[in-house]
């Protein structure tokens, strides 16, 4: 077998190490399911041996799915010529291996030696018996519904035989990855030991248990806690679930929704039932688009950008080690602490001292909480915390090759610190600036050294976020460019490089459903409809509510250096229009402040304004709610083509997982591009003229857009 090597001992054990070639990582490769099944049937068949004890020869058990699997270029062209009997055949090959593992007559331990996820884990899971390396870092879990997609080989059945449908919904829902310990706790894995004795344990398991079956597969089974047909609490716990689920989902992701049938309808039945009906709705899933677009984006190509392509790869890498940080408020305080956390010595610069030290308070706020939900520890903690260093002097930047800044979007606030800072910083030191609408190239016309100014564009809250911008001005050099990429990296952050624009890529693209929300709300639609058709289309905040948290201050702020900036080639739009009117001629200008779209009650409930009907008048006749929902997702897209035609964004790749992981445009879309793909091209341009007769000349396809029309090509491709 090229993928498992099998050795048995003198007690008749056999111990089959998976190692799969040419990859960093073991993975389901075709290779090894083949390979796997093949050793089962050799432990089965073979009399002379007892038992087997499965394990890795790398760091890690199983990653998951292997990313060159054909399956996976079916799945993302959206294309699979194979007959309904073929593909269920293919999916239900690798459950039926595993059933003949646990049915086999003897005994199977698996040797968790690294992390084990997805079809990985549910290998273990088939598994009488199972321990777990006691390590740092190692973690278990069913991601796939993170996907679009739900387990295939067993997990939906088996956890809930394990643990009971109450605590298993929410493992199997969420998708989250337990450490050892957690899972251990659980009850999903057996124990945890030293990486020197898991095969002992192992091994002395089966000379203890020679005649080990599942206990799914024993006479009286019943599942933990019941079952929905037996259990009222079960049933009730299933229906209030189904109900949330299609509130929260908006019925946009049938992953949950699929997973609560096979858990529910399955578990009423025997295990090989039960596998039947999770290997149907599986079937469905793979086969729907948003599962693809899901892969695609998520998985595959925001690995790709994970891995850096646009690093210049002539410049040498060098240790960062220091970096200064302009404005401790709560994006300058993030930055901060994401450096911290990298192991970088932080330099934390404010107006006065005063200040500088409530933003190193913010990050041991945040800590705090970490170590309350045992994310962190307080050791961690307080090294972390000790990294941050206060100050009210430029001087203290001495030392740093980088600088970034995160103060008020006001040209002249960051023209004096771009100033003060290059007065004091090594020659050899660059400065970024975390703006998120000023253009780079103009704002390095205050520096000394244009070709070391560079744009990085962080996203709030920091420590969650994962998204950072890289913006190149038009004289940013390489070097300048490797560095920062560099710094992103070292923070564990996904980038994306664009080139300078004014809102760059993110802003621009993201301010476009505020802007269509405020043109529709002119035009007549009711707010309610607005917020709706947001919501539905699968924005995590509805535009209204979201303009609202933000207040009115900033964007208007923002907007005034824009007419500043611009001049007679300025031009406001509906967005700053509403806003303004709201807020300077009506004093509302957001949650904050007391009330801006929404009115808000003292017990936290809140509800549309009743004025805004006197400013815009609702019209009497209103556009279909699936409408007004494209109307919030093709704005954006179409904004996404316009920066792509102006060279803005250089690589849909890279709008699609900033959308995504950026601002939250919806997962199952696959990001703004691959929109356009599931639509096709060319039914997407045809219905963004029929908006444009319904709403406006803003839905007129853009170039770009065209031509994909024309051509009837896709603007995205997975980067295997």
């Amino acid at each position: 077998m090229d993928t498992i090597t099998c050795s048995i001992d003198d007690h008749g054990i056999a111990t089959l190490s998976i190692a799969i070639r040419d990859q960093p990582v073991n993975v389901l490769s075709a290779a090894f399911r083949c390979d796997l099944r093949e050793a089962i049937e050799r432990v089965a068949s073979d009399p002379a041996v007892r038992g087997a004890i499965l394990t890795s020869a790398k760091s890690t058990f199983i990653a998951g799915a292997d990313l060159k699997d054909p399956e996976f270029a079916r799945t993302l062209s959206g294309k699979d010529e194979r007959t309904l009997e073929a593909r269920l055949a293919h999916m239900r090959s690798f459950g039926d291996t595993l059933r003949r593992m646990e049915t086999s007559g003897k005994p199977f331990a698996v040797a968790i030696n690294g992390s084990a996820l997805g079809g990985g884990f549910e290998i273990c899971l088939a598994c009488q018996y199972r321990v777990i390396v006691d390590a740092p870092g190692v973690k278990v879990g069913l991601p796939e519904v993170t996907l679009g997609l739900m387990p295939a080989a067993g997990g939906t059945q088996r956890v809930p035989r394990l643990l009971g449908i109450a605590k298993a919904l929410p493992l199997l829902l969420q998708g989250k990855a337990l450490s050892a310990a957690d899972a251990v706790a659980v009850g999903l894995i057996d124990a945890t030991a030293p990486a020197e004795r898991l095969i002992e344990m192992c091994r002395d398991w089966i000379l203890s248990n020679p005649d080990a079956s599942q206990p799914w597969d024993r006479t009286g089974f019943t599942v933990p806690g019941g079952t929905s047909s037996d259990t009222p609490e079960v049933a009730e716990l299933l229906l209030v679930t189904t109900k949330n689920l299609e509130q929260t989902t908006h019925r946009n992701y049938p992953g949950p929704l699929a997973i609560l049938s096979a858990v529910d309808a399955g578990t009423q039945r025997s295990i090989d039932a039960g596998l039947d009906i999770e290997i149907g709705l599986a079937l469905d899933l793979w086969s729907r688009p948003g599962a693809g677009n899901m892969m695609r984006t998520l998985f595959i190509n925001k690995s790709w950008l994970d891995k850096f392509p646009k690093r210049p790869g002539h410049v040498t890498r060098q240790p960062l080690t220091r970096i200064g940080i302009v404005g401790a408020g709560v994006m300058g305080a993030g930055i901060a602490q994401a450096a911290a956390k990298a192991g970088i010595v932080v330099t934390l610069l404010d107006r006065d001292l005063e200040a500088a030290q409530r933003g190193k308070a913010t990050c041991a706020k945040s800590l705090a909480r970490a170590v309350e939900r045992q994310a962190s520890t307080r050791e961690k903690a307080d090294a972390l915390l000790a990294r941050i260093h206060p100050t009210d002097k430029y001087s203290d930047f001495s030392d740093c090759s980088i600088v970034v800044e995160a103060v008020f979007e006001n040209r002249d606030v960051k023209a004096a610190v771009i100033t003060a800072s290059e007065a004091v910083l090594p020659t050899t030191a660059i400065f970024a600036s975390n703006t998120s609408t000023l253009p780079i190239t103009s704002l390095a016309r205050h520096s000394e050294r244009p070709d070391r100014f560079i744009g990085l564009h962080f996203f709030s809250p920091v420590d969650r976020m994962p998204l950072v911008e890289v913006i190149r001005g038009e004289a940013t050099s390489d070097e300048t460019l490797a560095i920062a990429l560099d710094l992103v990296a070292a923070m564990r952050k996904t980038p994306i490089v664009v080139n300078d624009g004014r809102g760059f890529f993110t802003s621009r693209c993201f301010g476009a459903m505020s802007n269509e929300a405020a043109a529709l709300l002119e035009a007549g639609i009711d707010p309610a409809l607005i917020e709706q058709a947001a919501l539905g289309a699968g924005m995590p905040v509805a535009p209204l509510t979201l303009s609202d948290i933000m207040g009115a201050d900033l964007s208007l702020r923002v907007d005034d250096q824009a007419r500043a900036d611009l001049g007679s080639a300025y031009v406001e739009t509906p967005g700053i229009r509403v806003r303004r009117r709201l807020a300077l001629e009506h004093g509302r200008k957001g949650k904050a402040a007391g009330g801006g779209f929404y009115d808000y009650a003292p017990d936290g409930s809140r509800q549309l304004w009743a004025g805004l009907a006197e400013i815009w008048p609702v019209a009497a006749r209103q556009p279909a709610l699936d409408d007004v929902k494209k109307a919030m997702l093709f704005s954006q897209s179409l904004e996404a083509v316009r920066a792509l035609d102006e060279g803005v964004l250089e690589d849909p790749v890279e709008g699609d997982v900033g959308s995504v992981i950026g601002w939250g445009f919806p997962a199952y879309t696959g990001g703004v591009f691959s929109l356009i793909d599931t639509y096709g091209s060319a039914h997407f341009a045809a219905e963004c003229a029929r908006l444009a007769k319904m709403f406006g000349p803003r839905f007129a396809p853009p170039a770009g857009l065209v031509a994909k029309a024309q051509a009837n090509a896709a603007f995205v491709e997975a980067r295997l």
